[in-house]
Protein backbone atom coordinates (compact mmCIF):
# COMPACT_ATOMS: atom_id res chain seq x y z
CA UNK A 1 0.00 0.00 0.00
CA UNK A 2 1.57 3.16 -1.17
CA UNK A 3 2.01 5.74 2.17
CA UNK A 4 0.49 8.76 0.11
CA UNK A 5 -2.48 6.00 1.17
CA UNK A 6 -4.83 8.57 3.59
CA UNK A 7 -7.61 6.86 6.33
CA UNK A 8 -9.73 8.95 7.98
CA UNK A 9 -10.19 7.53 11.78
CA UNK A 10 -13.89 8.74 12.79
CA UNK A 11 -14.49 7.04 15.71
CA UNK A 12 -12.00 6.70 19.19
CA UNK A 13 -10.08 3.54 18.35
CA UNK A 14 -7.36 1.66 20.82
CA UNK A 15 -4.03 3.32 20.29
CA UNK A 16 -2.22 0.17 19.15
CA UNK A 17 -4.83 -0.04 16.31
CA UNK A 18 -4.46 3.59 15.31
CA UNK A 19 -0.38 2.62 15.26
CA UNK A 20 -1.18 -0.03 13.37
CA UNK A 21 -2.48 1.56 10.88
CA UNK A 22 0.22 4.23 10.62
CA UNK A 23 2.68 1.52 9.19
CA UNK A 24 0.80 1.90 5.75
CA UNK A 25 -0.92 5.23 5.06
CA UNK A 26 -0.87 8.21 6.55
CA UNK A 27 -3.92 8.32 9.23
CA UNK A 28 -6.01 11.52 10.54
CA UNK A 29 -7.71 10.70 13.70
CA UNK A 30 -10.56 13.26 14.00
CA UNK A 31 -13.74 12.30 16.28
CA UNK A 32 -16.79 13.30 17.00
CA UNK A 33 -17.88 14.72 13.77
CA UNK A 34 -21.11 15.62 12.38
CA UNK A 35 -22.41 13.87 9.07
CA UNK A 36 -22.01 17.47 7.00
CA UNK A 37 -18.30 17.99 8.88
CA UNK A 38 -17.53 14.22 7.13
CA UNK A 39 -18.79 14.86 3.88
CA UNK A 40 -16.87 18.51 3.62
CA UNK A 41 -13.50 16.35 3.91
CA UNK A 42 -14.04 12.62 3.25
CA UNK A 43 -13.16 13.29 -0.27
CA UNK A 44 -9.18 13.30 0.86
CA UNK A 45 -9.24 10.10 2.12
CA UNK A 46 -9.23 6.34 0.65
CA UNK A 47 -10.72 4.65 3.61
CA UNK A 48 -12.63 5.55 6.64
CA UNK A 49 -12.19 3.62 10.27
CA UNK A 50 -15.72 3.92 12.65
CA UNK A 51 -17.11 1.77 14.83
CA UNK A 52 -20.71 2.55 16.24
CA UNK A 53 -21.21 6.22 16.56
CA UNK A 54 -20.44 7.46 13.34
CA UNK A 55 -22.89 6.45 10.24
CA UNK A 56 -21.22 6.08 6.86
CA UNK A 57 -24.88 7.36 5.03
CA UNK A 58 -24.89 7.02 1.36
CA UNK A 59 -24.58 11.03 1.32
CA UNK A 60 -20.98 10.17 3.13
CA UNK A 61 -20.00 7.37 1.01
CA UNK A 62 -21.14 9.58 -2.43
CA UNK A 63 -19.12 12.52 -1.41
CA UNK A 64 -16.03 10.21 -1.04
CA UNK A 65 -14.41 9.65 -4.63
CA UNK A 66 -11.46 8.08 -3.47
CA UNK A 67 -13.31 6.38 -1.04
CA UNK A 68 -11.77 2.44 -1.35
CA UNK A 69 -12.53 0.80 2.33
CA UNK A 70 -15.19 1.48 4.65
CA UNK A 71 -13.53 -0.42 8.13
CA UNK A 72 -15.62 -1.22 10.73
CA UNK A 73 -14.36 -2.11 14.43
CA UNK A 74 -16.70 -4.10 15.40
CA UNK A 75 -19.30 -6.89 14.65
CA UNK A 76 -21.39 -5.58 12.53
CA UNK A 77 -22.03 -3.17 10.22
CA UNK A 78 -25.78 -1.85 10.57
CA UNK A 79 -24.01 1.89 11.01
CA UNK A 80 -23.19 1.33 6.99
CA UNK A 81 -25.30 1.85 3.88
CA UNK A 82 -24.15 -1.26 2.25
CA UNK A 83 -26.03 -0.72 -1.33
CA UNK A 84 -24.42 3.07 -1.17
CA UNK A 85 -21.02 1.06 -0.53
CA UNK A 86 -21.70 -1.51 -3.58
CA UNK A 87 -22.89 0.79 -6.19
CA UNK A 88 -19.83 3.24 -5.63
CA UNK A 89 -17.28 0.11 -5.80
CA UNK A 90 -16.55 0.68 -1.79
CA UNK A 91 -15.38 -2.45 0.21
CA UNK A 92 -16.86 -2.49 3.83
CA UNK A 93 -15.29 -4.93 6.26
CA UNK A 94 -15.29 -5.52 9.90
CA UNK A 95 -13.74 -6.99 12.87
CA UNK A 96 -16.30 -9.73 13.82
CA UNK A 97 -14.45 -11.23 16.92
CA UNK A 98 -13.12 -8.20 17.67
CA UNK A 99 -15.05 -7.70 21.03
CA UNK A 100 -16.36 -11.56 21.18
CA UNK A 101 -14.56 -11.66 24.68
CA UNK A 102 -15.61 -8.72 26.34
CA UNK A 103 -19.38 -9.10 25.32
CA UNK A 104 -18.92 -12.91 26.69
CA UNK A 105 -17.46 -11.11 29.90
CA UNK A 106 -19.91 -8.75 30.24
CA UNK A 107 -23.11 -11.20 29.31
CA UNK A 108 -21.94 -13.40 32.67
CA UNK A 109 -21.57 -10.16 34.68
CA UNK A 110 -25.29 -9.08 33.57
CA UNK A 111 -26.35 -12.64 34.55
CA UNK A 112 -25.42 -12.50 37.66
CA UNK A 113 -26.16 -9.16 38.77
CA UNK A 114 -29.62 -10.39 38.10
CA UNK A 115 -29.29 -13.17 40.31
CA UNK A 116 -27.88 -11.28 43.18
CA UNK A 117 -29.77 -8.36 42.47
CA UNK A 118 -26.84 -5.89 42.47
CA UNK A 119 -28.10 -2.78 41.15
CA UNK A 120 -30.96 -2.50 43.36
CA UNK A 121 -28.92 -3.65 46.65
CA UNK A 122 -26.50 -1.13 45.31
CA UNK A 123 -29.12 1.45 45.17
CA UNK A 124 -30.96 0.96 48.21
CA UNK A 125 -27.14 0.90 50.02
CA UNK A 126 -26.25 4.05 48.38
CA UNK A 127 -29.52 5.75 49.67
CA UNK A 128 -28.25 4.71 53.65
CA UNK A 129 -30.89 1.33 53.83
CA UNK A 130 -29.05 -2.04 54.62
CA UNK A 131 -31.61 -4.24 53.15
CA UNK A 132 -29.64 -7.52 53.08
CA UNK A 133 -32.48 -10.12 53.37
CA UNK A 134 -34.45 -8.40 50.55
CA UNK A 135 -31.47 -9.09 47.96
CA UNK A 136 -30.12 -12.70 49.10
CA UNK A 137 -30.70 -13.61 45.33
CA UNK A 138 -30.03 -17.10 44.08
CA UNK A 139 -26.70 -19.29 43.36
CA UNK A 140 -26.63 -19.95 39.27
CA UNK A 141 -24.61 -22.86 40.45
CA UNK A 142 -26.30 -25.99 38.58
CA UNK A 143 -28.64 -23.80 37.13
CA UNK A 144 -29.88 -24.09 33.69
CA UNK A 145 -28.67 -21.55 31.08
CA UNK A 146 -30.30 -21.33 27.63
CA UNK A 147 -28.10 -19.68 24.89
CA UNK A 148 -30.04 -18.44 21.64
CA UNK A 149 -27.63 -18.80 19.26
CA UNK A 150 -24.27 -20.22 19.22
CA UNK A 151 -22.00 -18.28 17.24
CA UNK A 152 -18.82 -16.42 18.51
CA UNK A 153 -20.08 -14.64 21.42
CA UNK A 154 -22.83 -17.36 22.28
CA UNK A 155 -19.93 -20.22 22.42
CA UNK A 156 -17.87 -17.93 24.54
CA UNK A 157 -20.67 -17.46 26.89
CA UNK A 158 -21.57 -21.33 27.04
CA UNK A 159 -17.40 -22.14 27.87
CA UNK A 160 -17.82 -19.51 30.85
CA UNK A 161 -21.24 -20.59 31.96
CA UNK A 162 -19.94 -24.32 32.13
CA UNK A 163 -16.76 -22.78 34.46
CA UNK A 164 -19.19 -21.52 37.14
CA UNK A 165 -20.87 -24.93 36.98
CA UNK A 166 -24.53 -24.23 35.29
CA UNK A 167 -26.24 -26.56 33.13
CA UNK A 168 -26.22 -25.34 29.06
CA UNK A 169 -28.80 -25.54 26.41
CA UNK A 170 -28.73 -24.12 23.22
CA UNK A 171 -30.68 -23.53 20.22
CA UNK A 172 -28.99 -22.69 16.75
CA UNK A 173 -30.38 -23.85 13.62
CA UNK A 174 -26.85 -23.25 12.06
CA UNK A 175 -24.96 -25.24 14.49
CA UNK A 176 -24.18 -29.05 14.87
CA UNK A 177 -25.21 -30.92 18.09
CA UNK A 178 -21.51 -32.28 17.98
CA UNK A 179 -20.33 -28.53 18.14
CA UNK A 180 -22.52 -28.03 21.19
CA UNK A 181 -21.31 -31.07 23.05
CA UNK A 182 -17.60 -29.83 22.44
CA UNK A 183 -19.00 -26.50 24.07
CA UNK A 184 -20.91 -28.78 26.92
CA UNK A 185 -24.28 -27.66 25.66
CA UNK A 186 -26.95 -29.74 24.80
CA UNK A 187 -29.35 -28.87 22.08
CA UNK A 188 -33.00 -28.39 22.18
CA UNK A 189 -35.93 -26.52 20.48
CA UNK A 190 -36.72 -23.30 20.78
CA UNK A 191 -39.78 -24.22 22.58
CA UNK A 192 -37.54 -26.61 25.00
CA UNK A 193 -35.27 -24.41 25.67
CA UNK A 194 -37.98 -21.83 26.79
CA UNK A 195 -39.52 -24.01 29.33
CA UNK A 196 -36.41 -25.24 31.23
CA UNK A 197 -33.91 -22.69 31.39
CA UNK A 198 -33.67 -20.46 34.54
CA UNK A 199 -31.52 -17.88 32.50
CA UNK A 200 -31.79 -16.86 29.32
CA UNK A 201 -29.60 -15.66 26.95
CA UNK A 202 -29.88 -14.01 23.13
CA UNK A 203 -27.17 -13.96 20.80
CA UNK A 204 -28.78 -13.79 17.47
CA UNK A 205 -28.47 -10.87 14.62
CA UNK A 206 -30.90 -8.18 14.31
CA UNK A 207 -33.62 -8.64 11.75
CA UNK A 208 -36.14 -6.25 10.57
CA UNK A 209 -39.17 -8.48 11.48
CA UNK A 210 -37.54 -10.34 14.43
CA UNK A 211 -40.00 -13.52 16.31
CA UNK A 212 -40.63 -12.42 19.68
CA UNK A 213 -38.45 -14.27 21.55
CA UNK A 214 -38.54 -13.72 25.60
CA UNK A 215 -35.42 -13.22 27.49
CA UNK A 216 -36.32 -14.19 31.48
CA UNK A 217 -35.25 -15.61 34.58
CA UNK A 218 -37.57 -18.04 36.04
CA UNK A 219 -37.85 -18.37 39.95
CA UNK A 220 -35.40 -20.55 41.63
CA UNK A 221 -36.56 -24.47 41.41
Amino acid sequence: MSHHFKILVADPLAKEGVEALKAYAEVDVKTGMTKDEIKAIIGNYDAIAVRSETKVTAEIIDAGKKLQVIGRAGVGVDNVDLDAATKNGVLVVNAPTGNTISAAEHTIGLMVALARHIPQANQKLRAGEWKRKEYMGTEIRNKTLGVVGLGNVGAEVAKRAAGLLMKIIAYDPFVSEEVAKNLGARMVTLDELLKESDFITLHIPSHPKPRAYSARKRSPR
